[in-house]
């Protein structure tokens, strides 16, 4: 009666083995699944925020050239302070033109290169700018 009893038990243990088995596998499909999904939406979401950004960039260096010919129209009538008036106006159309020039994937790999070049810097900007966001953010809930 023993060895039957063993029988039955170890049955019962392959049986539970088969469902953890089973168990695992569909967990682990589950999860490739979301992996895969996730991966796509955020390509999705990548490729929406570069189109958005490239629709934008035209009418951005548009908006600059006009602002750099207004600063330059202008200068003579700024006291002491024309040529100032005129830098600026120049620096305004140097950006302008690099927007005119550069597609979203240029600028990017342009800023990747900057932060590589200068990562203490870019550290303390990048704080920067989350601070004031979450200072916006956390201003704009109260």
């Amino acid at each position: 009666m023993a060895d039957t009893n063993y029988g039955a038990q170890e049955n019962e243990t392959n049986q539970l083995a088969d469902q953890m088995s089973n168990v695992a596998q569909r967990t682990k499909e589950t999860m490739s699944d979301t992996a895969k999904s996730l991966k796509d939406k955020t390509q999705e979401l990548s490729r929406n925020a570069t189109n958005k950004l490239e629709e934008t960039r035209a009418s951005a260096a548009g908006a600059l050239h006009s602002t750099a010919s207004s600063l330059h129209e202008n200068a003579a009538k700024l006291p002491n302070v024309p040529d100032l008036a005129h830098s600026a106006a120049e620096r305004v159309e140097a950006v302008a033109t690099y927007l005119d020039g550069h597609d979203t994937k240029q600028m990017m790999a342009d800023v990747e290169s900057l932060v590589r070049r200068n990562p203490g810097p870019s550290l303390l900007v990048a704080g920067a700018l989350g601070f004031i966001l979450a200072r916006a953010f956390r201003n704009d809930y109260r």
